[in-house]
């Protein structure tokens, strides 16, 4: 093998690929036996083949499901959109780290809206989504549902994106798997996804609005 090149390798689909696997798939090759001895190389080679790959968003889905506890709630018996957004960071940082297989950090939280609060004994259910890859940063789609399992009803929460960040052995953002969507919600979470992120920087200050591309193609036709 004369070198490693960086072609992007699709990871097939329900299969979770971790920094252990890769490295055993390479260790027999003469160019990597020193790996094993160097516990940085060996982050930093990892990092490296994880960032090569293609995936699906099925491949990174996560659902966290928990039943709402009297703690849980505030006066009137729903469950208090603090906790809420708390039990969504964790989904979605789940959802973040399965994609890159790396530490990561909330970058932004987006676009939260509630429909319909979540009661007391209901069943809560957090859907999370990977929509597209963005150098270091993947942004996730969160939907939320309650369900009461006497009643036998299922209603919608509330929906939101979060980004997070990924960080490399020495806690630097590092480059992530890219995202290939097949379905078309996928399709159209990954179309959408670009517009929203010129959004972000746009609010942060970090991008001039005339800068913005696929928001100006929105509004104004050249």
């Amino acid at each position: 093998m004369g070198g490693l090149g960086y072609k992007k390798t699709l990871v097939p689909p329900n299969t979770t690929f971790t920094c252990h696997k890769l490295l055993q798939s390479f260790s027999q090759m003469r160019p990597f036996t020193n790996l094993k001895t160097n516990p940085h190389k060996t982050r930093t080679f990892a990092a490296k083949l994880i960032a090569m790959l293609v995936k699906h968003p099925q491949d990174s889905f996560v659902i966290m499901t928990e039943m709402v506890l009297p703690n849980d709630t505030n006066l009137l018996g729903n469950l208090m959109g603090g906790r809420l957004m708390h039990m969504m960071d964790i989904a979605a940082a789940s959802a973040a780290m399965r994609h890159c297989n790396m530490p990561v950090v909330t970058a932004s939280v987006d676009n939260i809206s509630f429909s319909n609060p979540i009661r007391l004994g209901d069943l809560l259910t957090i859907e999370v989504y990977p929509t597209r890859a963005f150098n270091s940063s993947m942004e996730l789609y969160l939907r939320v549902h309650g369900e009461n399992l006497i009643a036998r009803t299922r209603y919608s929460s509330n929906e939101a994106y979060f980004t997070f960040v990924a960080l490399d052995a020495n806690g630097k953002p590092t480059k992530v798997p890219e995202i290939e969507p097949v379905s078309e919600l996928e399709k159209k979470l990954y179309d959408g996804a670009l517009r929203r992120r010129q959004l972000r920087l746009i609010l942060a200050g970090k991008m001039k609005p005339e800068d913005a591309g696929e928001l100006r193609a929105l509004f104004i036709q050249d």
